[in-house]
Parts: structure tokens; C-alpha cells; sequence
């Protein structure tokens, strides 16, 4: 599983949005590679950020 999986199947079981420091927390990732993850699923449309900050998978 890529760390964007693992990223966007932390905020789905979540059901809320999360802060990168709550991902972090749920996946055990780097902080870095969570970032990197969150820019790429935002520039290809998977996630969307409802307030600054928190992120929730689109749709």
C-alpha cells in the first residue's frame, strides 16, 4: 500500500476531517511523507480541504 493509500484510508475511517498531525498520529508515516502524500491526492482531485489545515476525502 503507497502512503497516499494509507493517507486517504486513514481519513475515510476517520469520517471528519483530519489536520496532517492527526494523519501522522493514525498512520504512524513521516510527517514529510504525509505532506507530500496530502499535496499529491489534492492536486489529483481524491481529497479536498473544508477549512484550512483539515483535510477529508472528496466526494
Amino acid at each position: 500500500m503507497s502512503v497516499e493509500e494509507k493517507v486517504l484510508e486513514a481519513m475515510k475511517k476517520a469520517g471528519k476531517p483530519l489536520k496532517t498531525g492527526e494523519i501522522v498520529e493514525i498512520t504512524g508515516l513521516d510527517k514529510k511523507e504525509v505532506e507530500k502524500a496530502i499535496k499529491k491526492l489534492k492536486k489529483e482531485g481524491k481529497i479536498e480541504s473544508p477549512k484550512r489545515c483539515y483535510y477529508t476525502p472528496a466526494g
